[in-house]
């Protein structure tokens, strides 16, 4: 699509096996990869450890605690192997589209569905943890998109219209648009770099000014329409500019915005069908995972490996 472009392909089956073959060879990339982030001592914060084959942990130098390969990470407390993390892993960053929990465990062979559902949730989560590290900067396209979710009963009997009514959750979509001008046309356009999603309980300006806060850099310039929920923006950024809602505004001024909007609810409905609320964030945590990383090709498979250690 317009937004992905040509290399979002990842790594192909036949050099997953070839890497992956077996539970050791993951183990052991598992580790390689841990021991370059560093592995610091929960007990004494001390960096420097043996390693104990035997129990697959470290041991720390100073007070001899131990710390198993999985502790700290997303796999802890998980009794799967590592090869069904690292497949699923593979089937994830595989496609742009994504695969439900229950197209995972068709693919794993597995019997049991909740332990599936938990560990690709898990990624989902480490996949948004590690994005929640950077802030957007520049100049920055905001607005908001409203996802079909499935209601719960409360929100069924409530029933309600409008902004926030059940069976409607509000997403508030940023993205860092670089303007460009043709030089011998003049023709305007713009290119998109990196965006964020997030999840609003509400449309009061308090937490859409807290979305701000923590999303995008103070020194940005923001675009968006003339909404009453974006009237302090100017507190927490470098310029805000607010255009009435127009069709010109929705294809020129905030056009990735509204790519992205479009692109998710396709992606979202077509591969998972009914999501419930609570739950929203996650699939857009992938969703916008990926899309920030669509010209990495096969390196997706290996961040995703690195924000399954760190994004705990």
């Amino acid at each position: 699509n317009a937004i992905f472009g040509a290399n979002a392909r990842g790594m192909n089956l036949f050099s997953f096996t070839a890497h992956f073959g077996n539970e050791e060879a993951c183990r052991l990339h598992f580790k390689g990869e841990r021991d370059k982030l560093g592995v610091v001592c929960k007990e004494c914060g001390h960096a420097e450890h043996f390693w104990i084959k035997s129990r697959w942990s470290y041991e720390c130098k100073k007070c001899h605690h131990r710390t198993s390969l999985r502790s700290g990470t997303i796999m802890q407390g998980s009794n799967l192997p590592f090869l069904v993390w690292y497949k699923a892993m593979f089937l994830i960053s595989a496609t742009r589209k994504g695969f439900s929990s229950k197209e995972i465990q068709k693919q794993l062979g597995l019997k049991r569905y909740e332990p599936v559902w938990s560990m690709v949730h898990k990624l989902r989560k480490a996949m948004g943890n590690r994005d929640a590290r950077y802030t957007l900067e520049g100049m920055i396209e905001l607005d908001e998109g409203y996802f079909t979710v499935e209601s719960s009963e409360i929100e069924k009997r409530q029933g309600g219209r409008g902004r926030g009514a059940a069976g409607k959750s509000t997403v508030s979509i940023m993205a860092e648009s670089t303007p460009l001008e043709d030089i011998e046309t003049g023709k305007k356009s713009s290119h998109c770099r990196y965006f964020k999603a997030k999840v609003l309980t509400s449309h009061l300006a308090d937490e859409v000014n807290g979305t701000v806060q923590e999303s995008i850099d103070e020194k940005s310039i923001v675009f968006t329409d003339d909404s009453t929920s974006y009237v302090d923006i100017s507190k927490y950024v470098e310029l805000h500019v607010s255009e009435r809602s127009s069709e010109q505004l929705t294809k020129e001024t905030l056009r990735w915005v509204h790519i992205t909007i479009s692109n998710a609810k396709r992606n979202l409905l077509g591969n998972y069908h009914k999501i419930k609320g609570k739950y929203l964030q996650l699939y857009l945590n992938e969703f916008i995972y990926k899309l920030n990383r669509r010209y990495f090709g096969e390196r997706i498979f290996d961040r995703l490996v690195v924000a399954s250690i760190t994004g705990l």
